[in-house]
């Protein structure tokens, strides 16, 4: 397997938005972005994240040799063992570093961050097996990206503040969205654009606080014209439309995390979350982010 099929498996185009999710899940309970802690937690929900994009093309490799032949694993770039065998091996080496953060650094939080990492591979291997003709499948894959600031949470704290579930309830509801796009892509249309509605929490959050500051208003008007493209996209309904959608919205969680950041008194970090949004913008022009 060459690196080209590596990065494409691993869509790192959207590691970025791995990133700000730890980010805000550090700073929503309580914590600083400076903390020894980050780094590893970084390196570590990284390689969660990349496994779960190895075992969703293993486990529908099947599928995908019927809608989607051009995948690596039909294409015959690579084998399907070869990529099980790869990202469960990352899911290892990431829940060693989570246990590594807990218990072997200055401040650390215990098994903390490692039950965090055990709830992660669960769902993320329950979505990857369960994914198709699932009607809780948008919810699984919001469940992943919440318990990416869990994980991030109780590695800097003990008990988890109301923030942070404030925070991973309007997550939740922008993946359910996000999730239910991205199931019709290989359609090429949506048939039903109710489920979109649960995109209306995070948009509601972000115009109630807007106010406090300028750069909370600035972040609001970003991410809401933002997400207004990318349903755009979907109600224009041209021939790649929603694949363009679905990264649109994928990207947009960086911009979801910078509003919740900023809102918690951290526009430094904030602002680290906008460079993040960039980033997947452009990474996706590189390798395919969908």
């Amino acid at each position: 397997m060459n690196l080209a099929v590596a990065l494409r498996l691993g869509r790192v185009s959207n590691l970025p938005t791995v990133w700000t999710n730890t980010l805000a899940g550090i700073v929503l309970a309580g914590g600083s972005a400076a903390a020894p802690q980050t780094l590893p937690l970084l390196v570590a929900l990284s390689l969660f994240y990349t496994a779960g994009m190895y075992l969703n093309d293993a486990y529908d490799a099947e599928i995908d040799a019927r809608e989607r032949p051009e995948r690596p694993i039909p294409s015959g770039q690579v084998s399907a063992e070869s990529v099980f065998q790869i990202g469960f091996g990352m899911m290892a080496l990431g829940l060693g570093v989570l246990l590594w953060t807990g218990y072997g650094m200055a401040g650390g939080t215990g098994l903390g961050p490692a039950f965090g990492g055990l709830g992660l591979g669960a769902a993320i291997v329950l979505y990857n097996r369960r994914h198709k003709d699932n009607p809780a499948s948008p919810v699984l894959m919001g469940l992943c990206r919440v318990l990416v600031y869990v994980t991030a949470g109780l590695a800097v704290a003990d008990a988890l503040p109301a923030p942070l579930w404030s925070g991973a309830l309007l997550l939740l509801c922008y993946l359910i969205g996000l999730t239910y796009v991205a199931k019709q892509e290989t359609l090429g249309e949506v048939r039903n654009l109710w489920p979109l509605l649960f995109l209306a929490a995070p948009l509601v959050y972000a115009i109630a606080v807007a106010p406090r500051s300028v750069l909370g208003a600035l972040l609001c008007v970003m991410f809401v014209l933002w997400v207004g493209v990318a349903l755009w996209f979907l109600r224009r309904r041209r021939p790649g439309d929603v694949p363009r959608a679905v990264v649109s919205l994928i990207a947009g969680i960086a911009l979801l995390d910078a509003v919740l950041i900023a809102a918690a008194g951290a526009p430094g970090v904030a602002w680290l979350a906008v460079g993040g949004f960039v980033l997947t913008l452009g990474l996706q022009r590189l390798v395919p982010g969908t």
